[in-house]
């Protein structure tokens, strides 16, 4: 499996975790990392979205503005 490991387009993070996941998991313990790594990942997304927000000073009524507008085009009419 190394050999197969160093011949591929992962970084050294993705490597290293299919190393660690090398013997396969119950059902449970699988979804279990699932779950923690989705929850990990959605908190990092949630960090960087606020970081953004602050950056460009985006505040909530931003997006109560955007919701009330539409943005599709009208349909021309033929004459």
């Amino acid at each position: 499996m190394d050999a197969i490991l160093e011949n591929t387009h992962l970084n050294e993070q993705q490597v290293h975790m299919l190393r660690l996941l090398k013997k396969p998991l119950s059902e449970k313990a699988f979804k279990e990392l699932r779950r923690l790594t989705v929850k990990l990942l959605g908190s990092e997304l949630d960090s960087t979205i606020d970081s953004w927000e602050k950056e460009k000073s985006i505040t909530e009524g931003y997006y109560e503005d955007l919701s009330k507008n539409h943005f599709r085009a009208s349909k021309k009419k033929n004459s």
